[in-house]
């Protein structure tokens, strides 16, 4: 942790910053998984849409 401190002796902390990466492209399996879990998402959302509606 870095640490500095002012004139007045208050000490102002600063976090370490993590080492930056680049991400990679997600393979065929976890874009059909992903798709999978957006089609849940949205039935999820319809359903309750769709019983807001009929409930009012």
């Amino acid at each position: 942790m870095y640490t500095t401190t002012n004139e007045e002796g208050i000490l102002n902390n600063y976090a370490t910053e993590p080492q930056m990466y680049y991400s990679e492209y997600p393979s065929p399996e976890q874009q059909s998984r992903y798709a999978f879990q957006g089609a849940i998402a949205g039935l999820l959302v319809l359903a309750t849409v769709l019983v807001a509606l009929i409930a009012s």
